[in-house]
This record gives C-alpha cells, structure tokens and sequence, in this order.
C-alpha cells in the first residue's frame, strides 16, 4: 500500500491505495485542518511545528503510524520549485545533466545553496531537428532538506519526492487520455495560490503558480462585508460567488455606472493571461477542457463563472470515481484530494 501526502498550508490530505490487478483500492483517507479553527487564517504564521502536529493528528486518526510506512510519496510546491518543459541540443546524458543544472539556475530563487533537479525527457522536438523536449524539475537543496527533516520530525522514513504540478496530471492521466489535438488544462485552487498547468499529447507542458488562492477569496468578502475572517469564510461556503453580487456601481462624471471588480475577476484574468502567454509561445490557442481541482473547486459557482468568462468548457475533478472501495457519500469534495492522489500513484508500483 502507498501512502500518498499532501502537506499544504491549511489543510493536509492523505489518501492510501492498494494496487490491484485491475486498477486501484481506496483503502484510506483524510483531511486535516492545519491552524486552529475558527480562527482568522494567516498563513505567514503557519510554521513547521503546525505541519507536524497536524500530520501527526491526522496519521493517528486514519490508524496509521509513521514509522511503520514503507512507501511514502510527498510533494514539494510553490515558488520555492520550478517545473520547466525545456527544448535542448540532444546530447549524452552527463553533459545534459550538466545542461539542466545550469538551465534549473534560471528557474528558481536561489538561497545559497545548491540545486537539486530532476529531469525526463519526453522525446525528439517535432519542430526542430536534433533537438529533444525535456521535462525539468528543480528546487534548491535548502528546500529540499527543509522537506526531509519535517518528514523525519513527524516519524517518516522520506521516500519518494514529487512536486504538485506533475501529481496533479498523474492523478489526470490516470483516467484521461491526453487530447490527440489541443491541451487540456487543470488548474488546482489552494489556500494562498493556485496552479495552472497546461498539456497535450502533441503540445508543450506548461505550469504558471497564480498568485491567488481561497484565502484571498476569503479576505476579499471580508473588506466587501466589513465582517470578520471566520463569518465571512462561512459566508463564502454557503453562498459561493454570489457572496459579491452586488448592485454597486461606481459613477463616472459622465453619469455612466461602472460595475465593481472582483476578487473573481481578477482570478479569471490571471488564468485568461496564462491562456494567451500559452498560446504565444507555442502557437497552440485550442484548449479542449479546463478542470477545477483543490478545496476552492468547491466554491459554488466558481466553475460556472470562468466557463462562462472564458468561453471553456469547465468542471470539477474527481480522481477517485475510477477506485474500488469510492463512496461517493462518504466524500464531500474529492477534487481537493486531486495532489494526494496522484503522489499515491506515482508509487502504484509497490507492494505492501
């Protein structure tokens, strides 16, 4: 069995598969929330040792002790990683290696020490001769052992390292094919930031980190409403986006009204900038699908308003509907497992 972690600043995810013959069993899952609840959320405050309870708390009420996990597949995220499909001179593998060093140098803010990087080449450039695509992962080291010592504080033996862009289509592609013409989109909304990533079967891999999350959501409808954190939290649980339908408008001299601008309107011209950077630099501008994963999936109408926006098929992920053992009554919004899930099944080659 494999246990697929996925530690994020609000809440932590776990979800346990087993491997079958004919696919995956859903033997365990959980949710966790990281600060105190009821509580306003600042994540600046959110530290290692609120990751370790937490975990902690949640392994004890799934039955599981760390220490005794043998496959354990976590995942690094943020700006702190880069993932990069970058297109280079075929050459031997100690002299790409060597290329990708120095490339992943370019890609993320360095700390002082030094990168660690993972790479996969995807194959030979349709466009360019000699030339060959290869997907590039990359971290400093500082970032990478910061991962580790947390993993070893809460009683791990740290195995497999993935990070969440990739996670995300894993989980994906385990029950879609890549469209033959265009890309696909899935953009995972966290609590400070989302992340968009973008692919096709005949098409570049492309990730952009979207700098805006639940949480903005959240303090947004607070300075709307003049209320406080937590009220306005559940207030955006129970009514979704229609938490800023509002007849306000601002008048111009000319007597003209103009509607107010959203926390979502924003959000949706991020994803609309992404889009168009996409379909610059690739020439590709056919986007078959979008789906929604992570806990702000859930806002309600949240789907609705960027179909609509952007004139895109949308809809919200579900990445257990293929496992035995799923109960759909007894998951309230699995989107927000779509990370967990896919570490799990990057490991789906082991045993118990």
């Amino acid at each position: 069995m494999i246990l697929g972690l996925d530690i994020g600043r609000q809440y932590i995810k776990a979800v346990v598969l087993h491997k079958t013959k004919s696919g995956h069993k859903l033997v365990n899952h959980g949710l966790r929330l990281v600060p105190e609840p009821n509580q306003t959320f600042d994540p600046e405050k959110i530290s290692q040792p609120h990751w370790v309870m937490a975990v902690r708390e949640l392994m004890k009420e799934m039955k599981i002790n760390p220490k005794r996990v043998k496959h354990l597949v976590t995942s690094l995220n943020g700006s702190h990683v880069s993932v990069k499909q970058i297109t280079t001179m075929d050459m031997p593998q100690e002299e790409l290696l060597s290329s990708m060093t120095f490339e992943a140098r370019k890609h993320i803010p360095m700390d002082g020490s030094d990168a660690v990087i993972d790479y996969q080449i995807f194959g030979s450039n349709p466009k360019e001769v000699d030339k060959i695509d290869v997907a590039l992962v990359a971290c400093t080291k500082k970032t990478s052992s910061a991962h580790i010592e947390l993993l070893k504080e809460i009683g791990f033996k740290p195995g497999i390292i993935d990070v969440d862009p990739i996670a995300i289509m894993n989980s994906y592609a385990y029950t879609n094919d890549l469209p033959e013409d265009g890309a696909v989109v899935l953009l995972d909304i966290g609590t400070v930031s989302s992340a968009l990533t973008v692919w096709g079967r005949k098409d570049a891999f492309f990730t952009r980190d979207l700098p805006i999350g639940s949480h903005e959501f959240v303090k947004a409808l607070a300075t709307k409403l003049d209320k406080d954190y937590v009220s306005s939290h559940d207030e955006l649980l129970k009514e979704g986006v229609n938490c800023f339908n509002s007849s306000d408008t601002e008048e111009t001299d000319s007597g003209i009204g103009i509607a107010e601008r959203t926390v979502f309107d924003n959000f949706v011209e991020d994803i609309r900038r992404s889009l168009r950077y996409y379909a610059k630099t690739t020439n590709q501008s056919f986007f078959t699908h979008l789906f929604l994963t992570g806990g702000g999936s859930a806002t309600e109408g949240l789907a609705e308003l960027i179909q609509s926006k952007l004139n895109l098929e949308v809809s919200i992920f579900n990445p257990m509907q293929s496992f035995e053992g799923y109960d759909v009554e007894a998951i309230v919004n699995p989107a927000q497992y779509t990370v967990a899930v896919g570490l799990a099944l990057r490991g789906g080659g082991f045993d118990a």
